[in-house]
């Protein structure tokens, strides 16, 4: 333990958790940019800074927000800046409904079901998939998945810190991949499109624009995680020698509970069946004028069908298992939901004012044209570029965690730029995604970490810090390098990162 913690105070990485611990909380953060954002704009103003926009042509000039008209815009459009925020409703929407499916118990029990019913020769790789489809239920998943996985191999007579390492793994660095839409989506879709107004307010990033990519992630990702498992973390374990006292019971899955899974399984494919129809019924107003999908009704409107499909498993499911004895729970799961979003809430509203604050200004404009006329001065416009974006976000995870916060603090700079040298801002973000997921379980400023760290302890006291970063390691090195060069197959072939959504605005 000593060793642990001066490890932790001399090392690098404790170097981190100082630089860290001394930044403000992210809301404070949004608001000294925003402080910042107006004496630049007052500062830029008065040199007389202009920019052309590179859509209409106009010349803009640099608004200073401190001014008598800056001090109005300011006033007038708080509110509107806060919910006119596009990922405020589409958070909060697709929550609702994965709220009842967590709060009914449903999630918990699929992803434990999925674990404790996998084969011994694949239950490595089901924790990891386990843990990566796990971040429907947010960040529950880090308190559920690590804990259980361990409690498996340990059951299974295998080292429980090797099943934990995979649990955290799966959930932490595969925490933006996943089979189905979910709430990460709508967050930084919602955050991509307010940036990407900038310089074309007709463009419109949704949940559903990095599926494809996403989608394929969680076969590489996976195969990966249980690879370095098997052969690079449990070795190095070694054999495990039980020190504590008691016995460790692996709870089942109940009867009841597996009936609900059951129905709301049935329900769930009932669902899909029903809206299936709906959209390939002749005439279906869910398509385009063409019959086709993309763009369509359906897509752009993906966030309520999830809501809805959520809702169905999750009442079905309560209704089986008892967990809803009757309708009024239903509003009092959604609530409990929305308690569980306050922080997130709380942060937009600050976000939302320093994103309108650098758009009216016109210095994200400014911004943009100029670094896009440098980088493609000195002829850095390619995959290379792409790719140093990508590392400059992994290190910036080290000391932001939350992706949503620092994706909105990277997309009002980086998504109007890459749009100026032809870039869709959705494939930026997957650029970004893939970089601050890898890294999630090695930077100390995860606050989950010190709960991974209090479950090894139960398992091996001399554990410290130290010891869970150098397990993580391997996978976040592994990860983030199979990321990039799945985004670079998906670059230089060309391959759709969602319907419609390729690499360039062109198509």
């Amino acid at each position: 333990m000593n060793e642990a913690n001066e490890e932790k105070r001399n090392g690098i990485l404790g170097k981190i958790e100082r630089v860290g611990n001394k930044l403000p909380d992210p809301f404070f953060i949004f608001v000294i940019l925003a402080a910042a954002v107006m004496v630049l704009s007052m500062i830029f103003s008065f040199t007389g800074a202009t920019v052309d926009h590179p859509g209409t042509g106009e010349t803009l000039e640099i608004r200073s927000l401190i001014s008598f008209e800056g001090l109005a815009y300011m006033l007038s459009s708080m509110l509107d800046n806060f919910t006119g925020f596009a990922p405020l409703g589409l958070v909060l929407g697709i929550m609702l409904g994965i709220g009842v499916a967590e709060k009914t118990g449903l999630l918990s029990t699929a992803i434990k079901k999925s674990i404790l019913k996998a084969p011994k020769s694949v239950v490595t790789y089901a924790i990891i998939v386990v843990g990566i489809t796990g971040n429907l239920a947010s960040d529950a998943a880090f308190v559920i998945i690590p804990p259980l996985a361990a409690m498996v191999f340990y059951t299974i007579g295998r080292h429980p810190l090797a099943g934990l390492s995979a649990g955290f793994a799966g959930t932490g660095a595969g925490f933006t991949a996943n089979l189905i839409i979910a709430g990460t989506d709508a967050t930084l879709a919602g955050i991509t499109t307010e940036a990407a107004a900038m310089i074309d307010d007709t463009i419109v990033v949704t949940p559903v624009d990095n599926y494809y990519f996403m989608l394929t992630s969680v076969l590489f990702i996976a195969i990966a995680g249980g690879l370095i498992t098997d052969k690079i973390i449990e070795p190095r374990l070694g054999t495990y020698k039980d020190e504590t006292e008691g016995d460790r019971q692996l709870e089942e899955v109940t009867d009841i509970e597996t009936k609900g899974l059951r129905n709301a399984v049935i329900a769930g494919v009932v669902f899909l069946a029903v809206l299936a129809g709906l959209v390939f019924f002749p005439g279906s107003t869910l398509r385009n004028e063409e019959g086709g999908l993309v763009p369509s009704p359906f897509l752009g409107n993906i966030v309520p069908i999830v809501l809805l499909f959520f809702i169905t498993i999750g009442v079905v499911y309560g209704r089986t298992a008892g967990t809803i004895e009757k309708m009024d729970d239903i509003p009092k799961f959604m609530a409990e939901a929305m308690k569980d979003m306050a922080g997130y809430i709380v942060l937009i509203f600050a976000a939302a004012q320093f994103i309108a604050y650098f758009n009216w200004s016109n210095l994200g404009t400014w911004l943009a044209v100029n670094s896009a006329d440098f980088f493609t001065s000195i002829d850095m416009t390619g995959l290379p570029l792409i790719l140093g974006f990508s590392v400059l976000a992994a290190l910036l995870n080290m000391i932001i965690f939350s992706g949503s916060a620092q994706w909105a603090l990277m997309a009002p700079v980086f998504i109007p730029m890459f749009m100026l040298l032809d870039y869709h801002p959705a494939f930026i973000q997957a650029a970004f995604r893939i970089a601050d997921s890898s890294t999630n379980i090695i930077t100390p400023l995860n606050p989950y970490i010190m709960l991974v760290l209090a479950v090894m302890k139960d398992y091996d006291k001399k554990s410290g810090l130290g010891t869970l970063i150098s397990l993580m390691l391997p996978y976040s090195i592994a990860f983030f390098a199979i990321w990039l060069v799945l985004l670079t197959i998906f670059f230089v072939f060309g391959i759709p990162f969602g319907p419609g959504v390729g690499v360039s605005l062109e198509g």
